[in-house]
């Protein structure tokens, strides 16, 4: 059963997750990135669509992206695929108007850290309606494109925005990726629903949070923010 990390109430700083964390993993933004994801593999590497998508789950089970297997066993510069692999139309991403009001509740900082681009984090969080919300965005260009789950882009995060592990909470999709945050001293929460939920053991001590509905999650750590009348 998971438990453990530091009473919520006494968090300074909220790191959270951005694709299929922030909006739901039913959208249609993580199979548009596949599909471009495996166009990218099949036209620099002139392969077919199975192999591409054979050699993109590899990279995944390997380096942690397909970006970090194309850079380690191909030599490939960054900026082109992800420059093309986050082109991504984002019109039918909608709005959660109480993940907003719990997000602006919290006490505290909150910053994005993700394996994708600042400019599609820009995006996203534009098209959500959250970027009011959050103060920086840790990308994986401020991870020296190596992505998480490697310990050195939350390393990087810390000392970049001066975070206090023990007064961190990280929220993500992916339950691998809490495993370096709990190891740094932060509480962990697991949003569970995304692609690679069946491959996550919610009992792992490196998961101190289980959760479902995240808008509600964070509902119950702060009361909503009621704007003053005028």
């Amino acid at each position: 059963m998971a438990g453990g990390g530091r009473p919520l109430g006494e968090i300074e700083t909220w790191i959270f997750d951005l694709d299929n964390t922030l909006y739901p993993a039913t959208s249609t933004v993580y199979p548009e990135v596949e599909e471009r994801m495996n166009a990218f593999i099949m036209a620099e590497l002139r392969l077919d669509l199975d192999s591409a998508v054979a050699l993109r789950k590899r990279f995944f089970a390997a380096h942690g992206t397909t970006l970090r297997g194309l850079m380690n066993e191909y030599g490939l510069p960054p900026k082109p695929f992800l420059d093309y692999v986050h082109e991504l139309d984002l019109s039918n991403l909608e709005r959660n108007e109480r993940l907003g009001a719990a997000i602006a509740a919290l006490p505290g900082r909150k910053l994005i850290f993700t394996n994708a681009t600042q400019r599609h984090a820009e995006r996203v969080l534009a098209q959500l309606g959250l970027a009011a919300h959050f103060g920086a965005i840790h990308d994986i260009e401020a991870c020296a494109y190596v992505p998480k789950p490697h310990p050195s882009g939350y390393r990087a995060l810390l000392a970049r925005h001066t975070v206090a592990a023990e007064r961190a909470a990280m929220i993500e999709d992916i339950a691998s990726n809490l495993a370096p945050a709990a190891a740094l001293g932060m509480t962990t929460i697991w949003l569970t629903g995304g692609p690679h939920a069946e491959d996550a053991d919610k009992d792992a001590d490196h998961i101190h949070h289980v959760v479902e509905d995240l808008a509600a999650f964070l509902a119950g750590i702060a009361p909503p923010v009621i704007p003053a009348a005028e």
